[in-house]
């Protein structure tokens, strides 16, 4: 009876084991490239935490024989030890990154869990010449505004006043030889309205002076509604 029920058992083993393809239709559950490595990762620093355990096993129980105070130390033991000194690096590290991020402010973004250094090249905006120049120029009016304006009870210059300020004061950084667009009647660190601004020669944004002495980016339609607002009454 028992060679009855291994023969058909034998065969079944046998048509396993030849066959060459298996087309039942069942699922094959495979794992992802980045699953796979962070597998393969975990496994290498398990295996290095296990080869460490079994080092410091080794030389603690060679210094045991020499001091006979040390007590003998067995692999669990050992792999509960170096787990500990693990933890504790990561805390000292984690310290210290977060000291090095209090030191330099801004200097390291978030990359996952851990930290990198920003990139500077980046985040950085290339200064632009032109722009640089252009509120530059227009300083060098405001200058001259204000300096009128303290010696004339913080009035500005009216419309017939304007050449008490040096023409070339007037112009606009471009080789067309043009005038800043200007708005008399106003008085110096009085509320914040545009005082001179850009005829629109540079594109639709324009750098604003405004009434309180700082310089601003508006577009014309932005300066022309804000204007329509301060004539109505």
């Amino acid at each position: 009876m028992s060679m009855r029920f291994k023969r058909p058992g034998m065969s079944v083993v046998v048509l396993l084991v030849s066959a060459e393809n298996a087309w039942a239709g069942m699922p094959s559950i495979t794992l992802t490239d980045l699953a796979r490595m962070r597998i393969q990762t975990l496994s290498f620093f398990l295996l290095g935490i296990l080869i460490c355990s079994w080092i410091v096993q080794r030389i603690w129980n060679g210094l045991s024989k020499e001091f006979s105070w040390l007590p003998r130390l067995t692999f669990g033991k050992a792999l509960g030890l170096i787990t500990l000194w693990g933890f504790l690096f990561v805390l000292i590290l984690t310290m210290i990154s977060g000291a090095r991020e209090l030191m330099t402010p801004g200097a390291w973004e978030k990359q996952g869990l851990t930290y990198t250094i920003a990139d500077e090249s980046a985040s950085e905006v290339p200064p632009d010449p032109l722009m640089e120049e252009r509120r530059r120029v227009l300083d060098r009016l405001r200058i001259a505004l204000w300096s009128y304006a303290r010696s004339h009870d913080g009035r500005f210059p009216s419309q017939e006043d304007q050449t008490a300020i040096p023409d070339e004061a007037w112009q606009v950084p471009d080789p067309c030889g043009m005038r800043y667009r200007y708005v008399p009647g106003q008085f110096a660190d009085e509320g914040h309205e545009p005082l001179v601004y850009e005829p629109g020669l540079f594109g639709l944004d324009c750098l604003v002076l405004l009434t309180d002495g700082r310089i601003v980016v508006m577009s014309l339609d932005a300066i022309e509604q804000t204007l329509d607002e301060e004539q109505t009454p």
